[in-house]
């Protein structure tokens, strides 16, 4: 029997593909309030991030169509990343997952005690 191809039909097939970077929700969350330059994004992680890993997960978040990479012609260069139409419409998603997240440290922190 043939693996059915759900990419591009069901929901949360979709949704998980296009997210599936490390990164990728917490990316979009920093970018939420506006553009912000990769440096300044690479500053914002929680964890030490090589510039081509988070290169590659822009890259990657760009091709999928929920950013948009803005190059100023400067020297020196400036790029900007800032959240797409569809990017945008991720933001109720990121405002139910602080919401869960929330609870489910409060829930983590109940078994420890």
């Amino acid at each position: 029997m043939e693996k059915k191809q759900l990419f591009g039909k069901c929901p949360y097939v979709t949704s998980q593909k296009v997210l599936t970077g490390k990164w990728s929700i917490y990316l979009l969350y920093l970018l939420k309030d506006g553009p912000i330059r990769f440096n300044e994004l690479q500053r914002r992680m929680p964890e030490d991030m090589t510039h081509t890993t988070l290169s590659r997960q822009l890259k990657s978040l760009e091709e999928d169509g929920l950013i948009i990479r803005r190059v100023y012609s400067e020297i020196p260069p400036k790029v900007e990343y800032a959240l797409s139409e569809i990017g945008r419409k991720f933001e109720r998603v990121l405002d139910e997952l602080e919401v869960w997240g929330n609870e489910y440290i409060a829930y983590m922190n109940k078994q420890l005690a």
